[in-house]
């Protein structure tokens, strides 16, 4: 470590600091108005009703402040609603996301189904949903067949302040907190004064809820009623709380419910700082001294209150009823995942930092010598001259290209930072043409905003405004960024943004953006337009013909269409290594589903037990990298001896042989919007004994994860859910029942992961050094038998990084079918042509009940030739092997 490196990484706090640095609830100014002001009675007036071809209109008024809203209801063709309520006549626009929602949905023609002077009742389509609109006090329901879904305003908390001229001068009175807010020694000069929005749901039926990342938390969301809120406010925490509401990097603002029959979803589309207070009402009361016959069965319900500090009230209801059709109904609104090229699968070699070329040429030969496949190398903020980001160090790295091209040659890549702040250097070209170009972010006066960041002071890019991101993603060409080539790629760190020594460690409220905007109002927007902006300009950089890669750590709605997640600087624990399953499982029902968490800990030194586990249960993860901070001891996987060195190096290799599946469930998040990790919940809807579950997930349909969390332990319990399923261990290849908790033995090279009967994985067989030799390799097919001895599984395949899948319909996608002793390899879909060699080499089956009399391969034009096959009675297990069948054509396997 240099003494550079000593000193920067000195600005981190230490955990005593970090409680102080940031705020609790009761020091935000709009938190205390909404959670003590009066309560709010809004009426609808009904007869201001309009019907468009967006949906039904109405004015609110509520009485003693004589406010008056505009209530916009709009059903959409694929189950959703969207409600809509801004000023009926502000005196200036309010701020409204943009870039977030791919495209207006097509919107459903509502009819007038009932009407009183109470309330309308409106419908749309076939009818089986329903709006009903009340006029005092004002709420409004969304039914389903008869039957309350969700109920908005229920406890009367809308809340909307309207913006205000200011006031020639601020009298020092309770009304001067409304304009100007003070927290330590920093001043938040309000432009508009107080304009604050709040509202509350009532999910009826619910009681449990996710999502709302990030925070490192439980999976299913806490009652806040006797603690803090959820806050949604993008911070650079290091080393952050476990167990906690407080914001991290990163802000999702879905909330998903799950009941036995219904998955629904609240997206609350707001992007200045927010807080989410969740009540849940148990199904019964809890007193156990009450006589069970005694006590009275109510309802479940969850009620969410969210409170923002600014902008319009726009939130969608997604109303499933299914998990698929809830992630479905969120891709469509805010895009579908990303597909990444394949190298960005496999495992990642990072450090803050390697300290020169050799260093970097040092480790990656390592991986070869010690046979651990790697795809990138990763290069920290040392890497540049002085911090300026889109330079080399001329000492340390002195021929960027040639480093490059010698990873090229192995088919790997490298990856390096670019952070939001630019140093102050006037004599930088970089700086001078941000700076004269209007690319900076301005103070309350309407001078360049100057933080502290890396490089000291320090301007912060605009990346609001589209012709910032327009110049910054051309500083991403070949032609700009002097020592790139097109093996280059990009992680957008700090984007948060971080600004050192700034209120909370970022930006303040009352800096200026453009179109005058302050802060305040996008600040969990910042990280996604750095996101946005560094994509387009890896598109750009190959004429739109390759897919970029770029890992953000500060990330909003819509980031999934842009690329990867971490969960930022985590330390080197037992306990962070077991949050890391529900923080990840919170990114991936929310869209964020290409996330990980950095292997070790970013921070302190694991142990090599702990630096095992975390491999292994990294590599069930869908982002795979090893990470450490600078003040960190070197963890290189061959620096621990050979038996640990040996585990790693099976771990990864096993996450390398899994990629196939793994880039079929890519494929499936980019068509469909379904995660390629998800809660068991989600495949297991009707199982209550799963909704709570997060030590434990699926990948995919087919594997259920267990990862060992827990230090010296001998046994694990594994939840395997369904009564009526059949679990395969994918090391011993035992069957066992599913309904149950099972007790597994462990040792240090055990790996808890089992297949679910009735599907099909394939593997690559064979070992690879990175994901290049992937297409080369033969595959292996494993298929497990449900109880009615039958199964399906696909096949996705492509090149692996260019849009050639998109633009020329360059893939294939196939099906694997077993039932009735046939195994099928057919098309899935008719679209597409791929011209590939790949070759099945074997086929496994689980859960056979008894060995066959022989096995025969058909293929059209051909004749039925016999095949080799083992059966092993002890685990039901036939494999079939010396394959050579090419996975592009029909093919059967006949089992007699």
């Amino acid at each position: 470590m240099s003494e550079e490196s000593e000193s920067v990484f000195s600005v981190v706090p230490d955990d005593e600091e970090s409680g102080e640095k940031f705020k609790k609830s009761d020091q935000v100014a709009f938190y205390r108005r909404q959670m003590q002001g009066p309560n709010l009675q809004h009426r609808a007036l009904l007869d201001t009703m309009v019907l468009t071809e967006k949906g039904a209109r109405f004015e609110l008024l509520e009485a003693n402040t004589q406010t008056r809203l505009i209530l916009l209801v709009s059903p959409c063709k694929n189950d959703t609603v969207r409600i809509l309520i801004d000023e009926l006549q502000p005196i200036k626009a309010r701020y409204r996301v943009q870039d977030v929602t791919t495209g207006e949905p097509q919107c459903e023609q509502l009819r007038v189904k009932r009407q009183t002077k109470g309330c309308v009742t409106l419908t749309w389509s076939s009818g089986r949903h329903q709006a009903r609109v009340w006029r005092f006090p004002f709420y409004l329901e969304i039914l389903c067949e008869e039957e309350v879904m969700v109920t908005f305003n229920s406890r009367g908390k809308l809340w909307f302040e309207t913006l205000q001229d200011r006031p020639s001068e601020l009298q020092e009175d309770d009304s001067s907190s409304l304009w100007k807010e003070t927290f330590k020694q920093f001043v938040d000069i309000k432009a508009n004064g107080p304009s604050s929005i709040g509202a509350d749901f009532c999910l009826h039926g619910f009681s449990h809820v996710y999502g709302l990342p990030e925070h490192a938390d439980s999976l299913k969301l806490r009652d806040t009623r006797d603690d803090e809120p959820y806050r949604l406010y993008n911070l650079d925490v290091f080393a952050y709380d476990l167990y906690s509401r407080f914001g991290l990097y990163g802000s999702v603002p879905l909330l998903v419910a799950h009941k036995l029959d219904r998955t629904l979803g609240v997206f609350w589309l707001n992007a200045s700082e927010t807080f989410v207070n969740i009540r849940y009402s148990p199904s019964d009361q809890q007193d156990e001294q009450v006589p069970l016959i005694q006590r009275r069965w109510r309802e479940p319900q969850t009620d969410v209150h969210w409170l923002s500090e600014s902008g319009v009230m726009d939130c969608v209801l997604l109303l499933g009823p299914s998990p698929q059709q809830l992630f479905s109904q969120y891709a469509q609104l805010t895009g579908y995942p990303a597909l990444p090229p394949l190298f960005a699968l496999g495992y990642h070699q990072s450090r803050w930092n390697y300290k020169d070329e050799a260093d970097v040429r040092e480790v990656d030969a390592g991986f070869d010598l010690h046979d651990i496949p790697c795809d990138a190398m990763w290069l920290d903020i040392e890497h540049t001259d002085g911090k300026r980001y889109f330079t080399w160090d001329p000492v340390c790295f002195p021929d960027p290209a040639g480093l490059q091209l010698h990873l090229e040659e192995k088919n790997r890549k490298l990856v390096v930072i670019s952070d939001p702040h630019f140093k102050a250097d006037p004599d930088w070209s970089l700086y001078q043409e941000a700076r004269d170009g209007g690319h900076f972010v301005k103070d309350r006066e309407g001078e360049l905003f100057l933080g502290s960041c890396w490089p000291g002071e320090s301007c912060y890019l605009d990346f609001s405004r589209p012709a910032t991101r327009a110049w910054y993603s051309r500083c991403l060409t070949l032609d700009k960024y002097k020592g790139s080539t097109p093996s280059l790629f990009l992680w957008n760190d700090m984007n948060e943004p971080s600004v050192f020594g700034g209120p909370e460690q970022t930006m303040p409220k009352d800096a200026v953006h453009y179109g005058g905007w302050e802060h305040r109002e996008l600040h969990n927007l910042y990280g996604f337009y750095q996101h946005k902006a560094t994509v387009e300009g890896l598109m750009t950089r190959s004429g739109g013909s390759e897919r970029p890669f770029v890992l953000t750590r500060s990330f909003f709605a819509g980031s999934q269409r842009l690329g990867a997640v971490w969960t930022g600087d985590n330390v080197a624990t037992w306990e962070y290594l077991k949050i890391s399953i529900p923080m990840l499982l919170s990114l991936s029902v929310t869209g964020v589903g290409f996330c990980g968490a950095d292997v070790g800990g970013f921070f302190k030194d694991p142990d090599p037990e702990l630096l095992v586990r975390w491999y292994q249960a990294a590599a069930l993860q869908p982002f795979f990298r090893g990470h450490s901070a600078c003040v960190a001891k070197r963890r290189e996987p061959w620096l621990f001896g050979e038996e640990v060195t040996a585990a790693i190096r099976t771990v990864i290799q096993q996450r390398y042989q899994l990629l196939p599946y793994w880039y079929t469930l890519f494929h499936q998040a980019h068509t469909s919007g379904l995660p390629p990790i998800r809660p068991l919940w989600v495949e297991f809807p009707r199982e209550r004994g799963t909704f709570s579950v997060d030590n434990q997930h699926m990948i995919g349909g087919a594997l259920l994860a267990c990862p060992v969390t827990d230090p010296g332990v001998q046994e694990v319990k594994v939840l395997l859910p369904g009564s009526d399923e059949i679990w395969f261990d994918v090391q011993s290849a035992m069957a066992h029942e599913g309904g149950r908790t099972l007790t597994l033995p462990v040792t240090l090279d055990t790996v808890p992961v089992f297949q679910r009967g009735g599907s099909v994985v394939c593997r690559s067989a064979g070992s690879s050094s990175c994901t290049a030799d992937l297409q080369l390799l033969p595959l292996s097919i494993t298929v497990a038998l449900d109880s009615q001895g039958a199964a399906d599984g696909e096949l996705y395949l492509d090149d692996g990084h260019s849009f050639n899948y998109l633009h020329r319909k360059a893939f294939c996608l196939r099906r694997f079918n077993m039932l009735s002793g046939r195994l099928l390899c057919r098309a899935a879909s008719e679209e597409g042509a791929f011209d590939c060699d790949t070759v099945v080499h074997s086929v496994t089956i689980l859960g056979l009940k008894s060995k066959p009399t022989a096995v025969t391969v058909h293929q059209s034009g051909s004749e039925d030739t016999p095949a080799e096959f083992q059966f092993t009675e002890t685990c039901c297990e036939l494999t079939v092997s010396s394959l050579s069948l090419r996975v592009l054509t029909d093919w059967e396997i006949h089992i007699l």
